[in-house]
């Protein structure tokens, strides 16, 4: 099963495939994530250890039950070979209605089939007022036209 763009990975396709990821993780659905990774797939997120489909599907299950509303925007930062660096803002609002941006960055690795391989993430929750919120588009992928994150000052 191959989820191109494949590696080697140049500037075009880079950046293509933080866009997928991007656009994947902002339908909120693990069914639609969880294919993106290899079956065992190694994750750190936070100080969380997963491995493998059922723990990633499991995590992203509890993730977007908790983070309500989810909006995310990635952005590459540097390439080489099989490996991607991201950086990366979402806004997210808990059950009682207290809104937060988290920030963080990811380091990738796939594997030939251009699935991602490893996954390691480090972030932190700011928690915001309604009103500093920056991203606003319908549940789902991130339009064309709404600004990145250098363009948010980000």
């Amino acid at each position: 099963m191959n989820r191109p763009p494949l590696p080697p990975f140049t500037l075009e396709t880079a950046t293509q495939k933080v866009r997928l990821a991007e656009n994947a993780w902002n339908s909120s659905d693990a069914d639609v994530v969880t294919p993106a990774y290899t079956e065992d797939s190694q994750w750190r997120n936070r100080a969380e250890f997963l491995s493998g489909h059922a723990d990633i599907h499991a995590f992203l299950t509890r993730k977007w039950h908790k983070e309500l509303d989810y909006q995310l925007i990635k952005e590459l930062w540097a390439f080489s070979g099989d490996r991607i660096a991201v950086r990366y803002a979402y806004e997210w609002r808990d059950d009682s209605g207290q809104w937060f941006r988290s920030y963080g960055n990811e380091n990738w690795r796939f594997a030939e089939d251009g699935r991602m391989a490893e996954r390691h993430a480090s972030l932190n929750d700011l928690p915001i007022a309604e009103t500093e919120r920056l991203f606003f588009w319908p549940q789902g992928p991130r339009p064309d036209d709404h600004p990145g994150l250098s363009d948010l000052g980000l």
